[in-house]
């Protein structure tokens, strides 16, 4: 299974520290912010990661090398030069798909940090592999600043677009041909994927464990603390 780490943003709502560095290689816990998310994937065997990049690209290799170091082997999507040339999430999706093979992979935030285990996809790997499903979304609980949600989750283990919602944890695993035929063009991941959850063709599961989203100052000093508090790992 191969990953793709979402990481060609700017970060507008860390400026200034992000107009000098990109947001996933700010120093969170010790580690760069995308680094807490290759370990993760590392550990859980899953050794060959995309990463597509815009914003500042050129800091990424120096910073992350080959992966190696790690455990795992980086490749990079180059989307353009400058945060204005990200394609959003579907469309760096389908710019990096010729680097993501076949089989069923998984698409990831870099600006996420979580105890969450990727081995926990190896089953609906499968049941994406079969054709039962085309995509598997990992959903956590609502924050603060997001108390609607997104996605509910049915008895039979499908995303639904009904009450109660979670929040989209920005963790899912997709089939490649359902990308097949799209242009990448700059677009959102949402609300294109809704036609495969209102056919009951995505499946979801709850995440109940930690789970921070980095996006803003607060969030990232938020995260900090419970690194060193040992909230997570």
């Amino acid at each position: 299974m191969r990953a793709l780490l979402l990481a060609a943003g700017r970060g507008e709502r860390l400026r200034p520290h992000t107009d000098a560095c990109p947001k996933p290689l700010l120093p969170v816990g010790g580690k760069r912010l995308i680094e807490w998310q290759i370990e993760g994937l590392a550990r859980a065997g899953i050794a060959d990661i995309v990463i597509n990049t815009a914003h500042l690209p050129d800091q990424f290799e120096p910073a992350l090398g080959d992966g190696s170091r790690y455990g795992a082997r980086l490749r990079f999507a180059r989307e353009g030069q400058r945060a204005e040339d990200a394609r959003e999430t579907l469309g760096g999706i389908v710019h990096a798909l010729p680097l993501l093979g076949d089989e069923p992979f998984i698409v990831a935030s870099s600006d996420i940090v979580t105890a969450f285990d990727y081995r926990s996809l190896s089953g609906p790997a499968q049941r994406i592999a079969r054709g039962d499903l085309d995509a598997h979304l990992v959903l956590v609980d609502n924050p603060p600043y997001h108390p609607d949600g997104d996605m509910g989750r049915s008895p039979a283990g499908t995303a639904t677009r009904t009450a109660p919602r979670l929040t989209y944890g920005n963790i899912g695993l997709f089939a490649p041909r359902i990308f097949a035929d799209l242009p990448p063009a700059r677009a959102r991941l949402f609300p294109w994927l809704y036609q495969f959850v209102d056919r009951g063709r995505v499946g979801a599961e709850h995440f109940g464990g930690a789970w921070f989203n980095v996006g803003t100052t607060a969030e990232l000093a938020a995260c900090e603390q419970a690194l060193r508090l040992r909230r997570i790992f």
